[in-house]
């Protein structure tokens, strides 16, 4: 859909004419899984997917939401007065999240407005498309009723969506690399402390390549949550003789020295990776600044082997994939995201794609029995106004 089209059906929806356009992306995560909550670091960047907003203030205290995604569902409406969670509001509760955060932040969000959304995350991706609604609408109300915050301030209510309004227990990675990216640059992020280091990735002639493996994720929010727990128990452990408050200060070489008081075969793999994990997103930036991209590409590998040996959540679909990309020219590939299914992603020379697909489609389809599905994404900006008179195609 481009901007042409966006507007006619704003137009046709709301019989007016929006005033401002609002993009905020999706995002991936190069290489740090399962280290946020222990304390390191991860390495997201914003892509080139994500979500557009039309909008324009009315003279009364009504707010109109509308998706293209599901325009069944058609216009809904509430009042500035009535922006409660409610289930059967569906995707609408961030937008609300947000209204009701800033209102609550600021006291200046007085007058209702009409929405207008339209997403081309691709569903079930694993890319983040909750948090695109969030920021997209969050920078968009910011500057429609001048409330002056700083990106950083979005990306801060925008984590306070998920967790107080939706009742998600997430990090601040989403919103942060969709509030703060930066375009042909990924993000070496503390999440904890919110530092955060730019590095440029320069992917000439070579694209990111994201395979889904369309199988649905009914394990990752439990074991996500025994995982977390066995990091924990290891942590506990470890402190009876170290002195650190997460597994994210550790070295490789500092744990492996210390690792035998954790006395449980498991707990010791699950905090190994997240050790050595931390310690290769570090790498990466390296790699990354240097443009060592088959270094980077080894470091992904690496991280893909820990996550499916140490902490083991990646489960045959997601190694079917990786293992394809592996044999199939990948200069890099690992599962992103909380495992159990999702996606993986895959660094693909351009000449080879349309080989590089059909290749881990084939094998995946033979092995699986249903087919992946891919999408070709580039490092984009974090989420910001287009000019309406931009006709670019979304």
């Amino acid at each position: 859909m481009n901007q042409t089209q966006m507007m006619a059906s704003y137009k046709s929806t709301f019989e007016t004419e929006p005033t401002h356009l609002f993009f905020a992306p999706g995002r991936i995560n190069l290489i740090g899984e399962h280290t946020d909550y222990n304390g390191g670091h991860v390495f997201p960047a914003a892509i080139t997917f994500g979500t557009y907003v039309l909008m324009r203030l009315r003279d009364d205290d009504l707010v109109r939401f509308y998706s293209a995604n599901f325009s069944e569902a058609g216009v809904i409406e509430r009042r500035l007065d009535d922006l409660a969670f409610r289930p059967e509001d569906d995707w609408t509760n961030y937008p609300k999240a947000m209204l009701h955060l800033l209102n609550e932040r600021t006291g200046r969000i007085d007058r209702g407005l009409d929405l207008w959304f339209f997403g081309n995350i691709p569903n079930g991706a694993g890319l983040s498309s909750s948090a695109s609604i969030e920021l997209a609408t969050a920078f968009g109300l910011n500057t429609i009723y001048g409330l002056g915050l700083n990106p950083l301030d979005l990306v801060k209510l925008g984590q306070r969506a998920e967790n107080e309004y939706i009742g998600v227990n997430s990090g601040i990675m989403d919103q942060f690399a969709i509030g703060m990216g930066k375009r042909g640059h990924a993000m070496l992020l503390d999440c904890d402390t919110l530092d955060c280091e730019y590095a440029p990735v320069d992917l000439d002639g070579v694209s990111i390549v994201i395979m889904n493996t369309n199988k649905r994720r009914e394990l990752a929010d439990s074991k996500y949550n025994e995982r977390r727990s066995e990091c924990e128990t290891a942590l506990a452990r470890l402190q009876t003789t170290l002195s650190i408050q997460s597994l994210g200060e550790l070295t490789p070489e500092t744990f492996e020295a210390a690792a035998s008081v954790i006395e449980d075969d498991v707990l010791v793999m699950r905090a190994r990776h997240a050790v050595y994990e931390n310690a290769r997103t570090l790498e990466a930036l390296v790699a990354l600044k240097e443009n060592r991209l088959a270094d980077f590409g080894q470091l992904m590998n690496d991280s893909h082997v820990s996550l499916r040996d140490e902490y083991e959540v990646t489960g045959i679909e997601l190694d079917t994939l990786v293992e394809a990309a592996w044999a199939n020219g990948a200069i890099g590939a690992r599962m992103t995201g909380a495992g159990f299914g999702g996606c993986a992603i895959a660094l693909v020379r351009d000449a080879d794609i349309e080989s590089f697909q059909q290749a881990v489609r084939d094998k995946y389809t033979r092995e699986v029995g249903y087919a992946p599905t891919f999408y070709v994404a580039s490092i984009g900006a974090g989420a910001h106004e287009l000019q309406l008179e931009t006709k670019e195609e979304v």
